[in-house]
């Protein structure tokens, strides 16, 4: 007798026949290990989200003529982007993720955000000579971050192989900051000026010379006194006038790759001859 449900017209699982072996294959065992390795580690993309906040804030800034804070917005993307780094460093986190999110937020911050801050301060009024000097500076910055991540471990880590983009970028928008600052509105001659900043520091990212890394500097080892009284002075220095201060240091930084350049030229000038 044929059992209710047959008579029905349905069929149980008893009535299937077993499926054959590997039809459906299992999965595999180390699966769920993989995918939770693909996840990113959160402290030190941190650091890189608030740098990336501080280029788009500067942005936003610069529509609104608020070119101080523009300014203030592009060093404490610098600041925040000197920690991502060392951060993962030290908590052991870096990634390929992590290294490449850093370059994307690089070139908002300190591609993207000093060209257009620039450019709608002082360089709008100059037409296409503006946007070309604009774009020079960005473009430069892609390409010096570009350059950078495929030269790491192939040149000597104690120096850049030209001007970093962060520096760069202090040096256009410090331009920027100083004269906002004594309240001097951009004229013919300063809307020049900035075209050649804007220019010098685009050429300056692309070219290869040599600026002082700091790389080598151990900051976990004792230092004297006096290291620690300097750091003490240099702040209350800054602290007089920011724009100021800043501006000239890191006009004295992008001049001394050049400074290098010609002393390292010039001596091995002299052995050769």
């Amino acid at each position: 007798m044929l059992p209710a449900r047959s008579l029905l017209g349905f069929r149980g699982m008893a009535d299937y026949p077993a499926p054959k072996s590997g039809l459906y294959p299992a999965p595999k065992p180390g699966l769920r290990g993989v995918i939770r390795r693909r996840g990113i580690y959160l402290l030190p993309n941190l650091f890189t989200t608030a740098a990336l906040f501080a280029g788009f804030f500067a942005i936003v800034q610069a529509m609104n003529d608020e070119w101080e804070r523009a300014a203030v917005a592009i060093f404490i993307a610098m600041v925040l982007d000197s920690m991502d780094g060392r951060v993962a460093r030290l908590t052991r986190t870096q990634s390929e993720f992590g290294a490449e999110y850093d370059s994307l937020s690089d070139m908002v911050s300190f591609g993207a955000a000093p060209a257009l801050i620039v450019y709608e301060w002082a360089l709008r009024p100059l037409g296409r000579w503006g946007w070309i000097a604009a774009f020079v500076y960005c473009a430069g910055a892609g390409l010096r971050l570009a350059r950078f991540n495929t030269n790491i471990g192939v040149v000597d880590k104690r120096f850049f192989q030209g001007l970093p983009s962060p520096a760069a970028a202090a040096v256009v928008v410090g331009f920027v900051w100083i004269f906002n600052e004594f309240g001097i509105e951009p004229s013919l001659w300063l809307r020049w000026a900035a075209f050649a900043v804007t220019l010098f520091a685009g050429v300056t990212m692309v070219t290869s010379v040599p600026f002082y890394s700091f790389k080598d500097l151990n900051f976990r080892r004792s230092v004297p006194f006096w290291a620690t009284l300097l750091v003490v002075v240099t702040m209350l220095i800054i602290s007089i006038n920011p724009a100021l201060v800043l501006f000239g240091l890191f006009v004295a930084y992008a001049i001394s790759g050049y400074v290098l350049w010609l002393w390292k030229f010039r001596r091995r000038k002299i052995f050769k001859g």
